[in-house]
C-alpha cells in the first residue's frame, strides 16, 4: 500500500514560516499542493493502482481528485484515516457539504455530518486508529495495489515517518514501512515539512 501525504493547503503555508496555528478550518490546497498532487498523479500511472482511498478533508479531497482524474479511477472516502485533531485545520467540512462538492466519491463510510473528533484527539487515540486500519488494511486482497491520501500524523502514527507534502511511504504487510524517495522529484519550495 502506499500512503501519500496531501499536496500542501493554506495551513501548511503559514504554519510551516510562522509555527503559529493560522486558524483556517478545513483548508484548500494551495497552487503549490495542487502542482503536487499532479506531479504525485503522474509518478502513480506508472504503478499499477487500482485502488484509491482518502480521508474526508477538504486537502485530501482535492489532492485525490487530481490523481482520481489522471488514474481514471474511482474514490472511497474513509474518516479512519484522517489527521489527528490537534489544530483548527482539523476541523472539517460536514459530510453534506463535501459530498455535494465531490459527488463522483464513495461517500458510504462516512455515517455522520460530524466525522472528525470534537475536541484534541489524544495520540494514543491516534495509534488505536492507525492500528485498527492497518489490521483492516492487511486483510484486503488488493492491499499493495491501493493507494491512500492521508495527514501527516496519520502517516507518522502508522508508519513512524515524518514526510512532506506530496510525498509517499510504502505500507508492507508483514514488514517495516519504506519511505519512497521518487515523490517528488523536485525540492520543496518552502524548505519545510509542516504538520498536518
Amino acid at each position: 500500500m502506499i500512503l501519500i501525504r496531501h499536496g500542501q493547503s493554506e495551513f501548511n503555508v503559514i504554519y510551516g514560516k510562522t509555527r503559529v496555528d493560522p486558524g483556517i478550518e478545513d483548508p484548500a490546497l494551495t497552487d503549490e499542493g495542487r502542482r503536487q498532487a499532479a506531479h504525485v498523479a503522474d509518478w502513480l500511472a506508472r504503478e499499477g493502482v487500482e485502488r484509491l482511498i482518502a480521508s474526508p478533508y477538504r486537502r485530501t479531497l482535492e489532492t485525490v481528485a487530481i490523481i482520481a482524474s489522471r488514474l481514471a479511477l474511482g474514490v472511497i472516502i474513509e474518516p479512519m484515516v484522517r489527521e489527528r485533531c490537534a489544530f483548527v485545520c482539523d476541523v472539517g467540512t460536514p459530510r453534506s457539504v463535501m459530498a455535494a462538492r465531490f459527488p463522483a466519491f464513495d461517500w458510504r463510510r462516512v455515517g455522520a455530518e460530524q466525522w472528525w473528533p470534537a475536541e484534541h484527539e489524544p495520540e494514543a487515540d491516534l495509534h488505536r486508529r492507525c492500528d485498527a486500519f492497518r489490521a483492516a488494511a492487511a486483510e484486503w486482497p488488493e492491499f499493495e495495489r491501493t493507494v491512500v491520501i492521508t495527514h501527516w500524523g496519520f502517516i507518522r502514527g502508522l508508519t513512524s515517518h515524518a514526510i512532506g507534502n506530496g510525498e509517499a511511504v510504502r505500507l508492507h504487510r508483514d514488514a517495516p514501512a519504506t519511505l519512497l524517495s521518487a515523490v517528488p522529484a523536485e525540492p520543496h519550495p518552502t524548505g519545510t515539512r509542516s504538520l498536518t
